[in-house]
């Protein structure tokens, strides 16, 4: 599978972008997933239901499923936060994983980055940011600027880096 990142800044706009720009890449006929890693702590299971309390109870890997869903609740327990390659064996086959987040890892990337958050952008010290989506022009950048509202732009971008084709 091949990966691609969408990184930048708390607050940026990566999740906004990856909500159009999953569609912009599917209707291409591409099979798209999707990891997002998370600096906090967060559970997606709810205290007093029994797929928490077999948690609670010391089950290092818990599964709900239902007709129409499932997910796998994996506890750490102490172990190392897991690589993003690790993390993607354990996903169906697809033709692109978007990673939003993992901003220092070794995979390519788009930074989405707004001058008038006042922050300061993460491409200049990055190689493996390709190109910056971006709301506004930028001075003195030495990679692909793309405006953060041109979708199949960034979309394109990604699709020609990867030489993503479908299969006949």
């Amino acid at each position: 599978m091949k990966i691609f990142g969408i990184v930048g800044k708390s607050g940026s706009g990566k999740t906004t972008l990856l909500e159009v720009l999953i569609p912009a890449i599917t209707k291409h006929g591409f099979n798209v997933s999707t990891i997002k890693h998370t600096h906090h702590q967060f559970d997606i299971d709810q205290p007093g239901k029994d797929s928490y309390r077999q948690r609670e109870a010391g089950a290092k890997e818990v599964m709900l499923a239902s007709s129409h869903r499932w997910a796998l609740l994996h506890e750490l327990r102490g172990d190392e936060e897991p690589e993003i390659e690790d993390l993607i064996q354990h996903m169906s086959d697809v033709d692109l994983v978007l990673i939003e987040g993992f901003k220092f890892n070794n995979h390519p990337k788009i930074e989405v980055h707004r001058p008038s958050y006042g922050r300061e952008p993460l491409w200049p010290d990055d190689p493996t940011i390709l190109a910056v989506a971006s709301d506004e022009q930028l001075r003195d950048i030495d990679r692909p600027l793309i405006d953060l509202k041109d979708i199949e732009g960034i979309a394109d971008f990604i699709i020609s880096h990867l030489d993503l084709r479908r299969e006949p």
